[in-house]
């Protein structure tokens, strides 16, 4: 009788906790889109921003049987950091985390902060593809913030803000070492003009670390829009050096030097681009001759225009020549900056 009081007991005991294991999967918080991105991670924990069949990696699409199969057939050589790539799914798992507790989403976000720490170069870069090194994938890349995108992942976990604070410990020295050697980079790609330090190329020969050119259309230049992302960043930083200032108060000097009043850069016919009279529009080119500072245009066949009147209409249209890169940048955030740090 005994026996079988025992084994009743034991049963209960192992049906309650059964029980208890099933309620506590159904308790498990889950986040659509985070979910989506656990199935887009590639096996070397960074994200591709096309699949193998080119078509663009977009989370509102709903996961298909056809669609799985080609996230499925997506070779890790697809893993890259541009269009926001890699940096933009480890924010938004971080954040999936804070908001449900699941474990999966601060897992697949580690691993893809292990992706960037094993893909950044030894002197402090970050290539826009790991680990595909043909073509311009290879360069330093600061096009649309890359390395910027991946600098402040770091940052993050370093200074333990913005969610990283759920990050384990165990990645706060890599990632302040990771932030130690991508300012060196960044201190020493930041362009030198007669003497004169300027703002940054939106890429660089990896090695070198020299202007580089990408696309056909996108030449080796000084590149407005990538060197406010460098700025804002070298400005989060605390306690910055002189050499840091430096670098700050020189670039924005460059921008006051080179900005353009009373013109923006709109429609003027259809599909087509140019130069427009605004007496409220402060511009900058999208691009600069590295040595005069005059702006210059890519077209598809690689030649360079000084006039944007000379670049095909399709490449008018099709691409942002001109912008309002460093409007707050001058009005707002570095005299912000300027007061906080001495200036």
């Amino acid at each position: 009788m005994k026996n079988i009081i025992t084994i009743f007991i034991v049963c209960m005991v192992l049906s309650g906790c059964a029980t208890a294991q099933n309620v506590a999967k159904t308790d498990v918080k889950t986040d659509s889109i985070a979910e989506k991105m656990l199935v887009y991670q590639l096996n070397n924990g960074g994200w591709p921003k096309q699949l193998q069949d080119k078509s663009v990696v977009k989370y509102e699409y709903p996961l298909t049987e056809a669609l799985l199969e080609k996230i499925k057939a997506t070779s890790p050589m697809h893993a890259t950091i541009d269009n926001a790539a890699t940096s933009r799914e480890i924010n938004a798992l971080v954040l999936a985390y804070k908001n449900t507790g699941n474990q999966a989403y601060l897992k697949a976000a580690e691993k893809g902060i292990d992706y960037l720490l094993k893909s950044q170069y030894a002197n402090g870069g970050w290539p826009q593809y790991y680990p595909d090194k043909s073509s311009y994938r290879a360069e330093i890349t600061y096009n649309d913030n890359a390395m910027i995108n991946a600098l402040t992942i770091m940052l993050n976990i370093a200074y333990r803000t913005n969610g990283f604070e759920a990050v384990d410990a165990k990645y706060i020295p890599k990632a302040a070492d990771a932030v130690k050697r991508g300012v060196e980079c960044v201190l020493k790609t930041q362009f030198v003009q007669n003497g004169k330090l300027t703002i940054w190329a939106a890429q660089y020969d990896e090695n070198k670390l020299i202007p580089a050119k990408a696309r056909a259309f996108e030449p080796a230049s000084l590149s407005t829009g990538e060197s406010v992302g460098v700025v804002r960043f070298l400005m989060k930083l605390k306690d910055p050096s002189e050499e840091i200032k430096n670098a700050i108060k020189n670039a924005v000097n460059w921008f006051e030097g080179t900005k353009i009043v009373g013109l923006k850069y709109d429609k003027i016919a259809e599909k087509d681009k140019g130069l427009v009279a605004d007496a409220n529009a402060v511009s900058w080119a999208r691009f600069y001759d590295l040595q005069t500072n005059k702006p210059i245009f890519g077209d598809r066949d690689n030649t360079i225009k000084d006039r944007i009147e000379d670049v095909s209409q399709e490449r008018r249209y099709g691409y942002a020549w001109y912008g309002t890169f460093a409007q707050n940048l001058l009005a707002k955030e570095y005299p912000k900056w300027l007061k906080a740090n001495g200036g």
